[in-house]
């Protein structure tokens, strides 16, 4: 197969917003493989390790790390590459994801002796053997902003990793259920779950270090949040979250790491040119929406590769309660709002979770490529009826539970007529 065929540089925009990237067409074993060589290459030597989700929450936890250990990579290591970057997007001739990203199969990137190895919630287990295989004896292990879906997922992977380490340490703000964080502590892990609608794990793992970090960290943290969170106070905080989505991790956590929140003009102005194509595909996936009435809620879903949050916004002004994004990769962004607090509970149902106001999941319905073309061809029917189906059977549980509080209700208002009557005839 031709390269121009995957290379979404090439596509215009309306297939752009249609396909899944150019990673979603290596295989998984080519990835793994891949995937393997670099944890190897980055935990060698390491004196610490950090498995984190490769976000800017994420990420943040790693500079914060990194600051303690004084291992933080220099700036010069990457701005000319930003520089190169500016000057493609300038002329229209943008580089694809993963050059973007760092994630060609012949980059070299930059090693720290705090090595980061980016996980997901469905790689988590993954990461974690990964290190387990490959890490120094002795290392100091960190997982920050994640949260396993199933214990017994990662059960193995954990026990292997911490009979390596000299110490474990884990900080996140997901919503954990109470069987979970017992079977994590009592692997000898320090877990530390901060409280997902006031702090992100950024946040955390500030303040769980044992480390006195300067004001650039507390406003790292704040503006990382602010995003994280959905607060949107500081416009700034879109700019981390960007630039974390659009270039490799090792990239942002040394700029974070150098200039705090207040990010040089170079990397500004590759965002802004950035941004341009960011917009025209929010567009065309709002344009895609539909809204559904499900029980008490207005629900608009959509699809498209675009950014989730943005797009979700906009469904929210147009009268949504809730937002489901479906991904080209067959992925999808669950986004509630005042009104729709169990976007955890839909993703729960189809093979997700997450927030009570953002969530994500993949449903399990793709069995072949052929269910991929279809996926892509009707732009996520299949996905968005599974997804919609999940919203009805949590509407069901809602109307339920009213139902059952209002029976409760009249039991009790006849509990105490009858006290007040037994009170009577005794009077």
């Amino acid at each position: 197969m031709e390269d121009e065929l995957i290379d979404s540089a090439s596509l215009s925009l309306t297939r752009k917003s249609q396909l899944p990237g150019t990673g979603f067409f290596y295989p998984d074993s080519l990835d793994e493989d891949r995937t393997e060589e670099r944890v190897a290459e980055a935990v060698d030597g390491a004196e610490a390790v950090v498995v984190a989700d490769t976000d800017a929450d994420g990420l943040g936890c790693v500079a914060l790390i990194r600051e303690m250990y004084d291992a933080a990579l220099e700036w010069a290591t990457f701005e000319a590459d930003v520089s190169d970057r500016v000057d493609r997007w300038t002329r229209d001739v943008p580089a694809d994801e993963s050059e973007s990203r760092g994630d060609g199969a012949d980059d070299e990137p930059p090693r720290s002796t705090v090595a980061l190895v980016g996980a997901g919630p469905y790689s988590l287990d993954e990461a974690l053997e990964n290190v387990a295989a490959h890490a120094p004896e002795g290392i100091d292990l960190y997982v920050c902003d994640l949260c396993p879906d199933d214990y017994r997922w990662i059960a193995d992977e954990l026990d292997a990793a911490s009979d390596l380490a000299a110490s474990v340490a884990w900080y996140d703000h997901h919503q954990w259920d109470d069987e979970t964080m017992d079977a994590v502590r009592e692997a000898g892990v320090d877990l530390v779950v901060g409280e997902s609608d006031e702090e992100c794990s950024t946040d955390v793992t500030l303040r769980s270090l044992d480390y006195d970090f300067d004001e650039q960290w507390v406003e790292l943290a704040a503006v990382t949040r602010d995003h994280d969170l959905w607060q949107k106070e500081d416009p700034r905080s879109d700019d981390l979250a960007d630039y974390a989505y659009w270039v490799g991790p090792e990239e942002y956590v040394a700029v974070v790491g150098t200039f705090g929140v207040d990010l040089p003009e170079i990397v500004e102005q590759y965002i802004e040119l950035r941004r341009v194509e960011k917009q025209e595909l929010i567009e065309a996936a709002v344009s895609r929406a539909e809204l559904k009435q499900i029980g008490p809620w207005t629900v608009g879903v959509t699809y498209g590769r675009c950014s989730q949050n943005e797009v979700a916004e906009a469904l929210r002004e147009q009268g949504a309660d809730a937002a489901v994004v479906v991904k080209p990769a067959g992925s999808a962004s669950i986004r509630g709002s005042e009104t729709f607090e169990r976007a955890h509970d839909v993703a729960g149902q189809v093979n997700g979770g997450g927030h009570p106001r953002a969530a994500g999941c993949k449903p399990d319905i793709y069995d072949d490529m052929l269910d991929y073309a279809h996926h892509w061809t009707t732009q996520g029917a299949t996905t968005k009826r599974v997804i919609l189906r999940a919203f009805e059977r949590v509407a069901d549980e809602v109307a339920a539970d009213g139902d059952n509080a209002a029976a409760d209700d009249d039991a009790t208002d006849g509990d105490n007529a009858a006290a007040d009557g037994d009170a009577d005839e005794s009077e």
